[in-house]
């Protein structure tokens, strides 16, 4: 990777700014001392190349196509039912020729009536969603701490519906979860009305919450869970990477100051500091290790901005700090993927829907070989066809055409 200066803003750099404040106790940790850089991004392979991943984009329509089925009394419904649903459902084509295309899950058949296509899941398929109402029968308490958690970070502990609604897929939960809240939720959850005329959930907790980080700087005996003290984030630094000696030591001094909890306040702390800096990283952090994947496209984020106090350019985080995170361009769009979570020594906790969802995607694969021997299987039905004797595939000797040119092929 590497660094060009600005010219403009390398003259304007501001290094070890302490603000007189005599009264304040983390007095010393009140700094900007950040050097403005731009670091070029480097492509990774072996995070380009996550399946489950960058196979999300496609599961997550079929996923919703396969519980249209499922809802179903006869587990099977006519085209017509989702025909018109394929924005609402997040299809990039028409809902058919989508269905068809993943003849491993998708089951057609010719309906009772009209001779309309209905569509089934293949058993193999049904025994997947099996599996997946089982995990969110039995995982239900940790889904739903997933969700108290994500709350919590928010800066007035409240949420808007559509914007959990708009999260569900990275939470793991269930597309229905918030239209059966005495299943799923707790007392201590309460539905509310919001200033913009939103619907929002917020929650009331007295306990104390430990963030990823902080529980396991416990378990290596570094952190105590008192106030101010310094936990440093893993690093993994992409491969060939040579810092520049004033990023470097920007680093080291980074690492050492104060770790702020994603669910403390720090309305007390200026914005500009390193502090902040390092309380927001530890946000995207949290954040991204309660997800499935533990990544989630770019733009998705950026809707939490206002509800966690996220700065304007957040995504100006994850440029800064590529040894915790890693930006991913494929299938068009931008995906932040925690790289801690993929690495062999990672104390973040696996999600429990993770094992279903890479099921199905195996699955998915099985349909690009069903596709593939049922265009070979056409071809040779159609030579076949052409090699009827009584075509005019015959020359004046009697031979076969077609077979005469394939032997002058070999």
């Amino acid at each position: 990777m590497i660094f060009n200066f600005k010219k403009s803003t390398a003259k304007a750099v501001k290094l070890s700014y302490k603000y007189k404040v005599q009264s304040l106790p983390f007095l010393n940790f009140q700094r900007y001392s950040y050097v403005n850089v731009c670091m070029k991004w480097k492509k990774d392979s072996y995070f380009d190349s996550i399946e489950h991943i960058h196979e999300s984009i496609q599961l997550k329509p079929i996923i919703a196509l396969k519980n249209c089925i499922v809802r179903d009394p006869n587990g099977c419904i006519p085209i017509s039912t989702v025909s018109k649903r394929g924005l609402e459902l997040d299809v990039p084509v028409k809902v058919a020729r989508f269905l068809r295309q993943y003849p491993s899950i998708f089951e057609e058949f010719t309906g009772p009536k009209y001779n309309l296509p209905w569509f089934r899941l293949t058993p193999e398929a049904a025994e997947i969603d099996k599996d997946e109402k089982r995990v969110y029968e039995e995982c239900r308490g940790e889904l739903k701490a997933r969700l108290r958690k994500m709350i919590l970070m928010t800066r007035e502990n409240v949420l808007p519906l559509k914007i959990i609604q708009g999260m569900q897929w990275y939470l793991g939960l269930p597309n229905d979860f918030l239209q059966y809240p005495e299943q799923n939720l707790d007392e201590s959850f309460k539905f509310i009305e919001m200033e913009d005329g939103l619907k929002g959930l917020t929650l009331d907790s007295g306990e104390k919450i430990y963030s990823a980080m902080e529980k396991n700087a416990m378990k290596r005996g570094l952190y105590t869970g008192g106030p101010m003290e310094a936990i440093e984030f893993p690093f993994y630094p992409s491969k060939g990477l040579r810092l520049r000696t004033k990023i470097e030591n920007w680093l080291n001094e980074f690492q050492k100051l104060p770790y702020i909890s994603p669910y403390d306040d720090i309305s007390s702390f200026h914005r500009n500091s390193d502090i902040v800096e390092k309380r927001l990283v530890g946000v995207l952090h949290e954040l991204l290790s309660l997800f499935v994947e533990h990544s989630a496209e770019r733009k998705k984020l950026f809707c939490l901005k206002k509800y966690f106090g996220l700065p304007q350019k957040v995504h100006k985080a994850f440029e800064r700090h590529p040894h915790m995170f890693y930006l991913s361009f494929r299938n068009k769009t931008c995906t932040v993927i925690l790289k801690e979570a993929y690495r062999s020594n990672s104390a973040i906790e696996k999600h429990p829907l993770l094992r279903v969802r890479k099921k199905y995607i195996k699955l998915m694969k099985e349909s690009e070989v069903i596709l593939r021997n049922r265009r070979v299987k056409n071809r040779f039905y159609n030579c076949n066809a052409e090699l009827d004797l009584d075509s005019n595939n015959l020359n004046e000797r009697g031979h076969d055409m077609t077979s005469c040119s394939l032997e002058q092929v070999m």
